[in-house]
């Protein structure tokens, strides 16, 4: 019971979110209280991580961890979407934008000096006052209720979105494949249960969700090799999309996982034109629908 209640209080504001409308003029207000919101999480789970005892034996285990997970994930990524493309090549034109992808990874940058703040103040507060546990949770189902909001204002149907058939064929690969770099990453850790290895690689990209969830379930540790692990698909995306895109577009939009609908969707646009783009937004929508649904399911198996 305590399960479902757990996966309802996660996914009911996502659904929830997507029913209310709110006028243009104040998505602004929204994409701005999310921002904050996600560093407000960022900051919870290094405060979360300050208390683990022994922290400083821990870090090489935690980078180890991370690291093995992000090759076992996107490595499948790459070889299965890639191999999609080849077989399947993609009819729509891929239109050069005529200017060099600006990239910049400055936003991930800050979003670990967030979460390295918030150890810092769990290290230095933790005699006087810390947020109680449960802070977390309601900050990530608000978090969630507005990226409903966001979904559902975006005047995408989901009639659009599950119409677009090459956009439903990449994100189900894209997350077949992420699960199977989790199987691959189950012989790496066998220590773990293989239901773990399966939460931890279904963020898909959303490090915001995965890190506070899989904290919740397994303890900080592991909640920041998955916040880790999702942080480093954002860097290899802002990094590789413009050099895979011409040959391997699927490739290109699945390795962003959940940001290809927000953070990475700039780069998608100016490597691969105007043509690619409701491929991003079809392909971003539903991994953002799965990532939630898949973590909770697997980490209360």
């Amino acid at each position: 019971m305590q399960n479902l209640i757990t996966l309802a209080m996660i996914l009911a504001p996502l659904f929830i979110g997507y029913f209310i409308r709110v006028p243009k003029p104040y998505m602004v207000i929204v994409d701005k209280l999310l921002n904050i919101l996600v560093y407000i999480i960022l900051a919870l789970i290094g405060i979360s991580l300050s208390q683990v005892s022994n922290l400083g034996s821990q870090l090489d285990f935690i980078a180890g961890m991370a690291a093995v997970l992000a090759v076992c994930t996107l490595g499948m990524n790459l070889i299965v979407l890639m191999w999609f493309d080849r077989k399947h090549p993609w009819q729509n034109c891929i239109q050069e934008s005529g200017k060099k992808p600006r990239i910049s990874i400055a936003g991930s940058v800050k979003q670990i000096i967030c979460m390295l703040l918030g150890l810092f103040f769990g290290k230095t507060m933790e005699s006087i006052w810390l947020p109680p546990e449960t802070t977390g949770t309601y900050a990530l189902m608000l978090l969630i209720l507005l990226v409903g909001i966001q979904l559902g204002s975006s005047s995408i149907t989901l009639r659009q979105v599950f119409i677009n058939k090459r956009g439903v064929e990449i994100s189900v690969l894209m997350m077949l494949s992420s699960l199977l770099g989790g199987a691959l990453f189950f012989l790496f850790a066998p220590e773990i249960a293989f239901t773990q290895a399966l939460a931890l690689a279904s963020g898909f990209g959303w490090y915001s969700l995965s890190g506070i969830v899989i904290t919740e379930a397994y303890g900080p540790i592991w909640g920041s090799i998955a916040l880790l692990n999702d942080l480093t698909r954002e860097f290899f995306a802002l990094l590789f999309i413009p050099v895979i895109m011409r040959r391997h577009p699927g490739a290109a939009v699945g390795i962003g996982g959940a940001t290809s609908l927000d953070f990475t969707l700039p780069v998608i646009q100016s490597s691969g034109g105007m043509a690619v783009i409701p491929l991003a937004v079809s392909f971003g929508f539903i991994a953002n629908l799965a990532a939630p649904f898949l973590i909770l399911v697997f980490s209360n198996l």
